[in-house]
């Protein structure tokens, strides 16, 4: 098990917290997240079977997703702590609008947010993985995103194109 973790710390993922509204909304910080079909268009997240927010995205069944850009490192911090408020307390702290198709809270200032909602629960060993089917999504601003890297939490910056590396715009 130790050499597994040691080996996934190598590839590096995007930091997301995954929501779901409803009664008794709930948020996680996630890197277990992906693409999985255009079209139709899917996402997964794979939640920890003892999580609260398993229980909570099988019950409601839809969950949001808000992509983190390297400038929100204390959000996924935050939402990694299991000592934070539970429920509609554990979002006072942060600015967020609930989304217009699930009533997920989506993050204020992330780079992109969906809503999805869940078309399959698979259990794979102690986690499930949610199959989710985009309602909605939309991309923010381009910024540097939060990556998770080598058991840290790391910004990525983009890469200049190579004629600005010399200093020159590209037409468009």
């Amino acid at each position: 098990m130790t050499d597994l973790r040691r080996v996934m710390s190598t590839f590096a993922t995007g930091v997301t917290v995954i929501t779901v509204g409803g009664e008794t909304p709930h948020g996680m910080t996630a890197n277990a997240f992906c693409s999985v079909s255009l079209d139709p268009p899917l996402v997964l997240c794979c939640v920890s079977g003892t999580a609260r927010l398993h229980q909570a995205v099988s019950a409601e069944g839809h969950f949001a997703v808000s992509v983190l850009c390297a400038e929100q490192e204390d959000t996924a911090r935050y939402f990694a702590n299991r000592a934070r408020p539970r429920g509609r307390e554990q979002f006072v702290p942060l600015d967020w609008v609930p989304g217009p198709h699930t009533g997920a809270p989506l993050i204020v200032g992330a780079l992109a947010w969906l809503e999805c909602e869940v078309e399959e629960e698979v259990v794979a060993g102690d986690h499930s993985v949610f199959v989710g089917r985009v309602l909605h999504a939309l991309a923010g601003e381009d910024r540097p995103a939060l990556l998770f890297h080598g058991g840290a939490f790391r910004g990525l910056a983009r890469a200049p194109l190579p004629d600005e590396a010399n200093g020159q715009v590209r037409a468009g």
